[in-house]
């Protein structure tokens, strides 16, 4: 026998999510939760980090379903505890991360009557997982705990099926709250598997889409964000030796193949319209996540109604961003690669769109380092360095806005370990809390590069135990929403500055002192080059590097970069 919480709908929540593999979990306290934290602590294949806000509490656990790529489940209390969840699940649910959202709520019959915390749980996050759950944790009879336990292998599995994604328990918990039982060590909870058939195309099929490809067809392949996979790495590296295949990937696609163009925007802003009308691709393939590029993404927008888009990868919706698809592949990209390039390598015939990309790509490399060499201090240059400069083998998480923007550009120059940003829906919130859930799991270095106003945005992850001296940021201060001096939706607008771009009251010095972080600046390129050395020497807490430019200056200096 053992001690546990007397609510067996709670223990058997705990015990089925650890049989189907979750080895980390986030709390955030409360009273109504208290039978879920139990049993969730006295679990010994468990590890629970305690996150007292919310929202950043959701962005931990997000951080760490990028780094294991495994479930994580994320527990809150009654009332308006849930609803700060949304914007990590959200970017969860558009990353195919497997996030177990249980939130303990009040007994149905309290619903609505003006009782304390209560709200209408049930289905709050149904726009934003796969799906959602109503159980209760007192079952009184045996019907009751079969249906439990089915319930709960359902959403293990539905969340861990490709395509991967967050679901929703909420789970109702009367009064007693804390009461405490011995439970019988042995007692058994059934777990139910799923096995799956992998995908994968025929022999005739893959001869017949090689085919389709085959010279003098101009194929482009484009990697949205992803994992690093050396299976895709094999693949598109004996893809890319294709007279008539070009790839392209983004920094936060992590793919580490050669023969790729890895700078998307610095290629296309180098080319002529007629070097656009000729390189224009007959099919274009896409897998992983939603592209960072406008540039390509207008660029292939633009294509005759002929270009063919075929999209690959297990999702749940038709995703048409070219507004060109013509077929969706349900295949692992892995899976549908490798076994294009088998075939695909065979083929004869011979065409130039592999070089042609290839010469631009060298041209616009050349531009590049020239502009830069030609700049004073700003955000361009400093990103440059900071990038060249990074040790390969720190894990890097990039924030939205400034810094993702700039990864596009120095993409040739980061073949880091992994790189990551969140994506799915883009949003400035939580990134600095995502970062400190990644490192968690990560035993070398975690660097953060952010932008002032996400790193505000955020500052409740400072204050998190989580926080190791593994733990390195970057924040660049730009005097705030530095991009919205740059696009032409924002830059012209008289109230951008004292509205839409407003200056950051972040006082990096003090903050980092108050919660013992070590404190480095830079202001100019020498600078820059000497606090970098130090920042990266501190292995005794984390480090914070605060690089100061001219947000204006800096915008005006990245409009240029792309009429070079």
């Amino acid at each position: 026998m053992t001690l546990n919480t007397a609510k067996a709908g709670c223990r058997a929540l705990v015990k089925i999510l650890t049989e189907h593999g979750v080895k980390e979990c986030v709390v955030s306290p409360g009273s109504r939760n208290a039978p879920l934290i139990v049993a969730a602590a006295r679990q010994a294949h468990l590890r629970v980090n305690v996150v007292i806000d919310e929202r950043t509490a959701a962005f931990a656990a997000l951080g760490i379903a990028q780094s294991t790529h495994q479930p994580v489940a994320l527990i809150c209390t009654s009332g308006s505890a849930v609803l700060n969840f949304a914007p990590a699940v959200a970017e969860a649910y558009y990353q195919q991360l497997p996030l177990i959202v249980v939130s303990a709520d009040r007994p149905a019959e309290w619903i609505d009557q003006d009782d304390s915390q209560t709200l209408r749980q049930f289905g709050v996050l149904s726009n934003i997982t796969k799906r959602s759950y109503n159980l209760i944790a007192e079952p009184h009879n045996d019907t009751q705990k079969w249906w439990i336990n089915r319930e709960l292998n359902d959403a293990m599995i539905v969340a861990t099926t490709a395509p991967c994604g967050p679901v929703h328990i909420n789970m109702s918990i009367d009064a007693p709250i804390g009461t405490i039982e011995d439970v019988n060590i042995a007692e058994q909870h059934r777990r139910i598997e799923c096995l799956l058939p992998r995908p994968s195309l025929t022999t005739s099929e893959a001869r017949w889409l090689a085919t389709d490809l085959a010279s003098p067809r101009k194929v482009l392949i484009i990697a949205g964000f992803g994992a690093p996979n050396h299976k895709i790495d094999s693949a598109l590296t004996r893809l890319a030796k294709c007279s008539n295949v070009v790839v392209l990937t983004e920094s936060i696609a992590n793919i580490h193949a050669q023969g790729v163009i890895e700078r998307i925007d610095t290629t296309l802003s180098a080319m002529s319209c007629d070097e656009m009308s000729t390189l224009t691709p007959d099919v274009v393939i896409t897998f992983g996540g939603a592209l960072v590029s406008r540039m390509v993404k207008e660029f292939l927008r633009r294509a005759p109604s002929t270009m063919e888009h075929w999209q690959v990868g297990i999702k749940d919706t038709t995703v048409d961003c070219f507004q060109h698809l013509t077929r969706r592949i349900a295949i692992d990209p892995d899976e549908f690669l490798s076994q294009l390039a088998t075939v695909m390598t065979r083929g004869k015939g011979q065409s130039t769109y592999s070089q042609e990309w290839a010469g631009i790509y060298e041209r616009a490399l050349e531009s590049h380092e020239r502009f830069i060499d030609n700049q004073c201090w700003c955000d361009l240059t400093a990103m440059a360095s900071i990038f060249s400069l990074i040790p390969r083998q720190w894990n890097i998480q990039l924030s939205n806005g400034t810094p993702i923007r700039y990864a596009q550009l120095m993409a040739k120059s980061v073949p880091h370990r992994t790189i990551n940003c969140n994506r799915g829906v883009s949003g400035i919130d939580g990134c600095t809390s995502t970062a400190v859930g990644a490192s968690t799991t990560f035993t070398g270095i975690t660097l953060l590069i952010s932008g002032d106003t996400s790193f505000q945005y955020d500052l409740g992850a400072l204050t998190l135990e989580q926080m190791s001296p593994r733990m390195k940021m970057i924040v660049m201060c730009n005097g705030g929403g530095a991009i919205f001096h740059f696009i032409d939706a924002t830059r012209h607008l008289p109230e951008t500055s004292s509205y839409i771009s407003p200056s950051v009251n972040l006082p990096l010095p003090q903050l980092c002192e108050a919660f013992g972080i070590s404190y480095h600046q830079a202001g100019n390129m020498k600078e820059l080059e000497s606090s970098l050395k130090k920042f990266a020497a501190v292995d005794d807490r984390p480090a914070l590097l605060a690089v100061y430019t001219d947000g204006n200056l800096s915008a005006e200096v990245l409009r240029n970069y792309f009429r070079r």
